[in-house]
């Protein structure tokens, strides 16, 4: 089967992390980014007791997952969803609050191997890039409609590419003469666009342009400034959240976030800081912790990764 492939990241710190809030009887975690379903196999097993809510917006993604996930019964309830929805999935299961929450982020293994989805730059497939082919606008559409400086925008915001001016002037030249629809042709263009020194660091040339597009279909970074805080709010005092981000625009609004929470809100001055300005989260991480070296050698895609975990010490008090 194909998750045979899939190497989940940080797997045992992400277990460790957790584990304290999710060791009791009775506790319910979310993977809020089900994918292959090796995150979530592995807290199953992990954890007897506890009982998973796992979510992913990819159906075919779902599919595979309830194949690998069926040997633990009703333990394990897949939904499809984005992850922001999680406070409305809780909500129709009856569940007021949860032990653990689970984030790794970015696009699935399955997604970038099946060429067909248009994820891969290094293969020929039709631009599309939607986590959930059911809804939205595909890449190729935001390639072939956005206004040249909305492009530079999301290739410099999205994709750190300092090329974005140069790559999108000769994607407008282009588009004017054929519509973009596959792969290959906006890699070839990248390539043909950029000067020879950027060329020749850091990997595939297109792989920038590739995850901009990405973000910007599946709008990314904002479904993931509402699902952090629905995730933390979701939290039962003692439970425990862990991000998995691979971008640093992700891992920046993941750590904002949790600073936040950890803050105390109280106005300055006071000499004994009342309740309902104490911090609500504990930080388990030291910035953000980094793979191994033994683990990127295992797994290159794990390279970027960046693990955040922050624990809810007390309810909000509004």
């Amino acid at each position: 089967m194909s998750s045979s492939r899939h190497v989940p990241v940080m797997l045992q710190r992400c277990l460790d992390l957790l584990a304290p809030a999710l060791q009791r009887p009775g506790a319910v975690v979310v993977d809020c980014t089900l994918g292959l379903g090796g995150h979530s196999e592995a807290l199953l097993t992990q954890f007897p007791e506890a009982r998973l809510v796992a979510l992913d917006r990819d159906k075919e993604a779902l599919r595979l997952s309830g194949e690998r996930l069926a040997p633990y019964g009703e333990r394990a309830t897949l939904v499809h969803a984005v992850y922001d929805e999680l406070p409305d999935v809780l909500a129709r299961l009856g569940i007021a609050r949860v032990q653990g929450v689970l984030f790794d982020l970015g696009v699935s293994s399955m997604q970038l191997d099946e060429a067909d989805r248009g994820f891969a730059y290094a293969q020929d497939a039709p631009l599309d890039m939607r986590m959930d082919q059911t809804t939205g606008i595909s890449a190729a559409e935001v390639l072939n409609t956005y206004p040249p400086g909305e492009l530079v925008r999301i290739l410099r915001a999205y994709g750190e590419e300092k090329q974005a001016k140069r790559i999108v002037a000769a994607v407008v030249r282009e588009r004017a003469k054929e519509p973009f629809s596959n792969s290959a042709r906006l890699v070839e263009l990248i390539r043909d666009a950029l000067p020879q020194a950027a060329k020749r660091t850091g990997g595939n040339p297109a792989k920038r342009t590739f995850q901009a597009l990405r973000i910007e279909v599946n709008g990314e970074l904002s479904v993931l400034e509402r699902a952090v805080p629905g995730a933390v709010a979701a939290l039962a005092v003692g439970g425990r959240i862990a991000v998995l981000s691979y971008h640093s625009l992700e891992d920046r609004l993941v750590k904002q976030v949790f600073a936040a929470g950890a803050a105390n809100t109280a106005p300055p001055g006071l000499p004994v800081v009342p309740e309902q300005y104490q911090p609500r989260l504990k930080l388990l991480t030291r910035g953000a912790e980094l793979p191994t070296e033994e683990e990127i050698a295992e797994n290159r895609r794990a390279a970027p990764a960046r693990l955040r975990g922050a624990e809810r010490v007390r309810e909000s008090i509004e």
